[in-house]
């Protein structure tokens, strides 16, 4: 099969608006970084949140529809690969690269702000426009500021949409219906995925605590990754990937993980390795205690929980629509910007839940023996939509 290449990567989330500052961070051994408590989301309730902090890009010189904080996001990820992308449209033409996003939140923050406007004001503020909150609208967004004009759309699948988006790029190469594609994630926090994060009690307000006996739930957190994926050799392979669907329950998985285990072994055979090719692992790991249950078991099955492993979002916190990418971009950092072999820690209270399989879960400042040629991120969403990608060393 034709092989498909990341050769580029934009990145920002809790750990920092750079791939330098993410790497460093990432791999740091001394404290965890990233998530911190605030009430800035939330006036009067502390969480641990993951905030891309620092400001963002100005938007207000574009029209109404494509501002907000989610493009904002997006902007600041895009601005270290535009000039890759730029070259693959000049070589290739705007008709001939795509965009391809996952999102779950899109512009709903701006529409908070914008209802509570109204409701205090009797009209929307001036700078909103109903459409800032459209699924789509990160796509557009991107297409728009590019001036591409190949296939352009998002998928919101929750927390599997932006590996799913990236296994989307990858076809639209393979088919030959683009040749370069801008795939990634990107959401920003908002009032309202705290809110129903919250209401089914699987908010954390401190650090989040995956796979420990103690874990009581997730950290919400915001960032973007954007990948430029062409077939043309690079650091980084796309080398396989896998989808699934459960279709078990709208929020709790389907506690064996059929669906899931479907989602890595396609992953695997897509890529042509056996499990024990894999050298890292990066874990949904969202620290609620049926999420990881069902994922430590899929764990044990399939790689036989000799794999080292670890959950990021102790990091990043939770980054729901863009976390697919994000943990696939932590991953291409570990391939390609690592010399010195380091694997990303697991941070956690070490307090092992002993009803569940024991996992090869990666202590701070570990390394592997040797460079990492083959990687597996995995992402596992509400209503059983099941993704897994496989990165190789190019």
């Amino acid at each position: 099969m034709t092989p498909v290449f990341l050769n580029e990567l934009g990145l920002c989330c809790a750990l920092g608006h750079d791939l330098d500052a993410v790497a460093a961070r990432l791999f740091a051994d001394d404290a965890p970084r990233g998530v911190t408590s605030t009430e800035a989301v939330t006036p009067g309730r502390a969480l641990a949140l993951g905030l891309v902090d620092g400001p963002l890009p100005d938007l207000g010189h574009l029209p109404r529809a494509l501002q907000g904080r989610n493009n904002a996001l997006a902007t600041l990820a895009l601005a270290p690969i535009r000039s890759a992308v730029e070259a693959a449209i000049a070589r290739h033409g705007a008709d001939r690269v795509a965009v391809v996003l996952g999102t779950s939140t899109s512009g709903v923050g701006e529409s908070e702000r914008a209802h509570r406007h109204h409701r205090d004001h009797g009209g929307w503020p001036d700078d909103f426009h109903y459409s800032q909150q459209e699924m789509g609208m990160p796509a557009r967004f991107l297409a728009a500021q590019l001036g591409v004009r190949g296939p352009a759309h998002v998928i919101s699948t929750a927390c599997s949409s932006s590996a799913k988006a990236l296994a989307s790029g990858a076809r639209l190469l393979r088919a030959g219906l683009a040749d370069a594609v801008v795939a990634g994630g990107v959401d920003s926090i908002c009032e309202f995925t705290i809110a129903g994060f919250s209401a089914l009690g699987s908010v954390s307000t401190a650090r989040c605590n995956p796979f420990s006996r103690q874990r009581n739930g997730i950290n919400i957190g915001e960032g973007a990754a954007l990948f430029l994926m062409t077939r043309e050799p690079g650091v980084v392979r796309l080398a396989g990937w896998g989808e699934s669907s459960d279709a078990h329950h709208m929020s709790a998985p389907e506690p064996e993980g059929h669906g899931p285990e479907r989602a890595l072994r396609e992953a695997l055979r897509r890529a042509g390795l056996a499990p024990a090719d894999i050298g890292y692992v990066n874990l949904h790991g969202t620290a609620t205690p049926q999420n990881d249950a069902m994922e430590a078991g899929v764990l044990q099955r399939v790689f036989g929980g000799d794999t080292p492993a670890s959950s990021t979002k102790p990091l990043t916190g939770h980054t729901l629509g863009a976390a697919g990418a994000i943990e696939a971009g932590l991953c291409w950092l570990a391939l390609a910007r690592n010399p010195g072999h380091a694997l990303p820690p697991h941070w956690w209270d070490g307090d092992q839940d002993p009803a569940l399989p024991r996992l090869d879960l990666v202590t701070p400042g570990r390394r592997a023996a040797a460079p990492l040629r083959h990687v597996l991120s995995q992402s596992f969403a509400f209503g059983g939509s099941n993704a897994a990608l496989v990165l190789g060393a190019g």
